[in-house]
């Protein structure tokens, strides 16, 4: 057992969680504790894109309840490029709207050229010319706002299985 082997809540959920509450902490444990095991590395890694806290959240739980594994939270371009290197997921469910000068099609472009994600776009954003700048991304899918989280998993479950075929 390698004991720097970690497995590490989101970095960027984990300083939202912390904000404003002393002595607040991100917990972190070895993949051998509570019984996870070579399985769990083999689950199919999916990304958030999100500036939305509570709908990230929202994201995030569904996901995981579903048998996703949850590669990171990410609340701006930046953040999103860094966590798909580091952590190499399958897809990512984006917001259009972010947080910073890019949007989620700037990011969408940049991790389909850069690591091959691809995106499934969940969105109150899906104007003509939205999806005609997002096109060259090879989106997995478009998934209006207010969505529900069955409707949001379903759509995931339908773009590993177009990944896959």
């Amino acid at each position: 057992m390698d004991p720097n082997k970690v497995s590490v809540l989101s970095r960027g959920l984990g300083q939202r969680l912390s904000h404003g509450r002393p002595g607040a902490h991100p917990v972190f444990a070895r993949d051998d504790v509570l019984g996870a095991s070579e399985e769990a590395a083999s689950l199919i890694r999916i990304m958030i894109v999100e500036d939305d806290f509570l709908i990230a959240s929202e994201i995030e739980g569904a996901l995981i309840e579903a048998g996703y594994e949850v590669a990171g939270i990410a609340a701006s371009a930046e953040e999103a490029i860094e966590i798909a290197a580091a952590r190499r997921p399958l897809l990512a469910v984006m917001d259009v709207r972010l947080v910073g000068p890019r949007d989620g099609i700037d990011v969408a472009l940049e991790l389909f050229g850069t690591h091959g994600v691809r995106c499934i776009f969940a969105t109150a954003h899906q104007t003509p010319e939205t999806r005609r700048r997002a096109h060259p991304a090879n989106p997995l899918g478009w998934l209006p706002k207010p969505y529900s989280m069955p409707s949001l998993v379903e759509a995931v479950q339908q773009a590993i299985r177009n990944l896959r075929s």
